[in-house]
């Protein structure tokens, strides 16, 4: 018996839970429920997070938590609920299957059956953002090496215990050399230990066309969070529908699964809404969990009544479908056909899978750090870079010298185009005039010149290189 926490959520949240709950559990499910309250009421109650602290406490007692969609009130500071349960509880894996139903669930791709595997915690989602001038803000893209070896080898984890033949990693590393070249670089490193699964790279454009006209060429996809998003959510919707789909966050102690649609309010109270995609979530969470068998019964199961044409009003489609029902007759139906499997829809075997399980992550030794100069943030209201040199090189020393400056990425200075347009925001980048390393008190001397000659700086960026290879990226035309 395992204990699990349940949260019934908002809208079609509460329905589409009692479906699946009775489902799993005429299954032989083998769980005791703990449930709590998150979400709309939570809000607006005037807690922020949408989340009590006794339910916290619940869930990372139990350490499993199936989660039906919540409600998050617009305006007012209310911050995501996902998110927030994602980060605190180190949920760094998001795994969506994205199977086609063809020909029960209309769409364009009748043999796709693709597996979406996306890095959780990092990448913009960290939230970082400033507003540094009057017309500039930026978002930090927080990209480490923990995070990269640990989704990247629960993709190869996973693809091995499930029989899946090939994994492709999604980056944008021609652009983002630094962070998305480390995820693609880590991928590469633990591509060469699993030598009986293909794996290949893709820059994410089109990689991300591909996967919308020809799904059928991949097999598992792991990307970094943003990628990661968006293309689930596209593939979910060409595969048929992304109410039919589950998702499960994996972390090394506690998992959240869902469904990945909304709360859909509007369809609330009026036995609608599909439970399928909750239900798949529910799936996932027994492969978790080890009920590996109550699992594939339950799959097998939905897929004959899909098969047999019951479909609630979302995917019902006149010669496609035989019967329209509600949630609750979708569930009695799934119920009905738990000792049945598909005929022609693929039967699943997961009997004789254990419960995924990966190696903590060890941190290796740390590398020689030197640094070799520093980016500092003007904001400057002038639209001359050749002007703005000249007086940021009141700022030099003997032993510290302007290489550069960008404005956007891009280097205006020097030998910069008029063409370029430049805002207020630019980037001068200091670096040792006699070849030797830096100190951070040559950085504090230019910051401190700076405040004497009226020069508005907003930020600075060390730039250092790692067992001497330098580790920041160029101006953009350098």
């Amino acid at each position: 018996m395992t204990k699990i926490t349940v949260a019934k959520g908002d809208g079609i949240g509460p329905e589409i839970m009692d479906a699946t709950l009775s489902i799993i559990l005429a299954a032989g499910a083998k769980i005791e429920i703990e449930e709590i309250e998150v979400g709309e009421k939570v809000y607006l109650s005037g807690n922020t997070s949408g989340i009590a602290g006794t339910s916290w406490d619940s869930i990372r007692k139990n350490k499993v938590f199936l989660k039906a969609p919540i409600t998050t009130p617009q305006g007012g500071g209310y911050k995501s609920l996902n998110v927030t349960t994602r980060k605190f509880l180190g949920l760094y894996s998001n795994v969506r299957p994205c199977a086609s139903l063809h020909p029960f669930v209309s769409t364009k791709h009748p043999v796709m059956d693709v597996v979406i595997i996306r890095e959780n915690e990092e990448d913009l989602y960290a939230g970082i953002e400033h507003q540094q001038t009057d017309e500039v803000v930026q978002c930090l893209k927080l990209i480490s090496r923990p995070g990269c070896e640990k989704i990247v080898r629960y993709a190869f984890e996973y693809a091995k215990q499930y029989g899946r033949k090939k994994i492709t990693c999604f980056t944008k590393d021609n652009i983002m050399k630094q962070t998305d070249g480390l995820f693609h670089q880590v991928f590469e490193e633990i591509a060469k230990e699993y030598p009986e699964i293909e794996h290949e790279h893709w820059i994410v454009d089109i990689g991300a066309a591909k996967l919308a006209d020809t799904p059928e060429a991949f097999d598992v996809i792991v990307m970094p969070n943003l990628y990661g998003d968006i293309l689930s959510d596209v593939a979910a919707q060409i595969a048929g529908s992304v109410g039919l789909a589950g998702s499960a966050n994996i972390g090394e102690q506690c998992a959240m699964f869902e469904a990945i649609h909304g709360s859909a309010p509007r369809r609330a109270g009026q036995n609608l809404a599909n439970p399928s995609g909750l239900l798949q979530g529910a799936i996932m969470m027994l492969n978790h969990i080890g009920q590996t068998e109550v699992a594939e019964k339950v799959q097998n199961a939905w897929l004959k009544t899909i098969e047999d044409g019951i479909h609630t009003y979302d995917i019902f489609k006149e010669g496609n479908s035989k019967e329209k029902v509600g949630t609750r007759e979708f569930a009695l139906a799934v119920i009905k056909n738990l000792n049945s499997k598909p005929t022609l829809l693929k039967e699943v075997s997961y009997a004789a899978n254990s419960a995924l399980t990966l190696p903590k992550y060890k941190r290796k030794p740390a590398a020689k750090k030197e640094l070799l100069g520093v980016d500092v943030f003007v904001h400057w209201q002038g639209t001359n870079p050749d002007e703005l040199a000249a007086i940021v090189r009141g700022l030099e020393t003997s032993e510290v010298s302007l290489t550069m400056i960008t404005n956007r990425g891009i280097k205006v200075w020097p030998e910069g185009f008029e063409e370029t347009f430049c805002t207020d925001h630019w980037r001068c980048r200091f670096k040792s005039a006699a070849g030797k390393p830096l100190t951070k008190e040559h950085i504090i001397g230019l910051l401190t010149r700076a405040v004497g000659l009226a020069i508005d700086t907003i930020k600075t960026e060390n730039l250092y290189a790692f067992d001497g290879k330098p580790a920041f990226s160029l101006g953009q035309g350098q």
